[in-house]
Parts: C-alpha cells; sequence; structure tokens
C-alpha cells in the first residue's frame, strides 16, 4: 500500500509543543519540510489537505 500524507504528518499541539527543546523542534520542521518536498516531487496531490492551515500551526510553534 502506498504511504499517505497522514502516515507521515505529526502535529503537535502548543502543550506538547512547549515541552520540546530547540533540538528537537529544528529536527521536527527539518523532517516535516523535507517530507513535504519529497511527497510533492512524487506528484503527490495536496488538494485533501489542508497546507495553508498547516503552515500557520508551523509559524505560530516558531515561538
Amino acid at each position: 500500500n502506498a504511504v499517505t500524507y497522514d502516515d507521515v504528518h505529526v502535529n503537535f499541539t502548543l502543550e506538547e509543543w512547549a515541552l520540546l527543546n530547540p533540538s528537537q523542534k529544528k529536527l521536527y520542521k527539518d523532517v516535516m519540510g523535507e517530507t513535504y518536498r519529497n511527497l510533492t516531487r512524487i506528484g503527490y496531490s495536496w488538494e485533501d489537505h489542508n497546507i495553508e492551515k498547516h503552515c500557520q500551526t508551523s509559524r505560530r510553534h516558531k515561538r
């Protein structure tokens, strides 16, 4: 079976995000960025997912 976006996406709550140390946050951002690029390269369709909402969440997590 094919891997789906939901199989690889990790979404932390604000409380969970606050428990991560800076290196864990950087690792998360790096891995998720690479995942998005890889899925896009193989033609993954993003229309079923609200990427704008995820990007806003990621920006909020930069605190």
